[in-house]
């Protein structure tokens, strides 16, 4: 009889490409998974309908929606508004921090202690709680994914409201946990040193892409950045002035959502930096399925992390690996993650610790179009042969089976 497995997260598949990961991963071992999630936002659930009618595994949203539950919904949010007011006004974390760290985090706990399963596993702090009593009432193992440092996620302020209630949480549960794993080596060391344990790194790397082919261009350099929300403090406007400066003409194509008012500013910062209109292009986000495929139509991938803060610093993202994988020459800042990966993996681009520096690296690129072509195939081959999710999941499926046999 196939083991049983339980993910949970406060966000959704389609915004969690970890989570569908690992599912796809269990799923494809033999293991029966199920995964419990919770609304995030309007576009993210038009993409889970279109990702979640192709899995083996089950897919349950819990906490409401504001389409089809608007009561439990809305109830959530005031629970957890409620929870996080009352949490930083007292300063007393001890009955009411599961609740205030996610909106969902109440009803995936309850969800979760419905599914008897073999192991549960939780993304995001918010299911923490759920995973930790699930495991508990069932007397069954729990694990986590790290997939930031989060305490230090949004800032360095020890004294932070933020900083206080992750590492509540954390304290409070990964003690227990039976195993840990996070989303860089930073990330790993930094865990493992805190709680003295052992913490697995899993990097963000993505499937095995088609092959591809490689044709020397005339014509503008196209840069290409992608996140789910476009807005300051992502190293966009060094990206700017470093076009200002080159001795290249570039195309800046940009995917995600951005908040109120800031695209407009956006494009009138690139245009007042000498950035015509027709080679400033934003998309709206995509299914995560299509976006390997997209950002092969590019030639440089921008991973312009500004370390504002300490995981900033350490992680290794979501879009540093798609570009690897869809054969883009990588344009990384100097952070203390992608300053280890460049080291370790030089063929697939070059590191930048300021515009002017990004500059040279575009004038270059351009005035040697072999050298781009040859960055590009070395990339891609590079996201064959050793960054791809065939060869980092055995690492996690190890892990699990370890766990289930133990």
């Amino acid at each position: 009889m196939s083991k049983k497995i339980v993910i949970v997260s406060s966000g959704q598949p389609s915004l969690n490409p970890r989570l569908v990961k690992e599912a796809d991963a269990l799923s494809a071992a033999g293991y029966k998974v199920t995964v419990l999630y919770a609304y995030w936002n309007n576009w993210g659930t038009k993409y889970d309908e279109q990702l979640l009618a192709k899995k083996k595994w089950t897919a349950i949203c819990v906490g409401g929606d504001p389409e089809h539950q608007w009561f439990t919904w809305s109830l959530s949010r005031i629970m957890h508004k409620l929870s996080g007011y009352i949490v930083h006004k007292m300063g007393n974390y001890e009955f009411l921090a599961d609740a205030a760290v996610a909106r969902s985090s109440f009803f995936l706990t309850r969800a979760a202690k419905k599914h008897e399963a073999d192991l549960y596993i939780g993304h995001n702090l918010g299911a923490l709680q759920a995973v930790a009593e699930a495991a508990k009432l069932y007397k069954k193992p729990c694990g986590f994914d790290a997939e930031d440092f989060h305490r230090q996620e949004v800032n360095d302020e020890i004294d932070s409201f933020h900083y206080k209630l992750c590492k509540y949480l954390e304290d409070k549960y990964f003690p227990f946990l039976n195993y840990l794993t996070a989303s860089s080596p930073f990330i790993a060391e930094q865990y493992a040193g805190l709680y003295n344990r052992q913490v697995t790194s899993i990097l963000n790397v993505f499937p095995k892409a088609a092959t591809r082919s490689f044709d020397k261009e005339d014509g503008p350099l196209k840069l290409f950045w992608f996140s789910q929300t476009v807005g300051p403090n992502r190293g966009l406007e060094m990206v700017i002035e470093a076009i200002r400066l080159a001795n290249a003409a570039c195309e800046l194509h940009i995917l995600g959502q951005s908040p109120e008012g800031y695209k407009q500013h956006f494009i009138e910062l690139a245009i007042a930096s000498g950035l015509t209109s027709d080679a400033l292009y934003f998309y709206e986000p995509v299914n995560p399925d299509q976006l390997v495929e997209m950002a092969t139509r590019f030639d440089i991938g921008l991973a312009s992390e500004t370390g504002f803060c300490l995981n900033n610093k350490l992680a290794l993202s979501n879009k540093l690996f798609t570009y690897v994988q869809s054969g883009l020459v990588l344009a990384a800042s100097n952070t203390t993650a992608q300053k280890w990966f460049i080291e370790q993996y030089p063929q697939t681009g070059k590191l930048y610790n300021d515009a002017s520096q990004l500059s040279g690296i575009l004038t270059e690129l351009n005035r040697n179009r072999g050298a781009l072509l040859n960055i590009k195939r070395h990339s891609f081959e590079a996201g064959q042969t050793q960054l791809n999710w065939e060869h980092e999941s055995q690492k996690f499926l190890t892990i699990i089976k370890d766990i289930l046999a133990a």
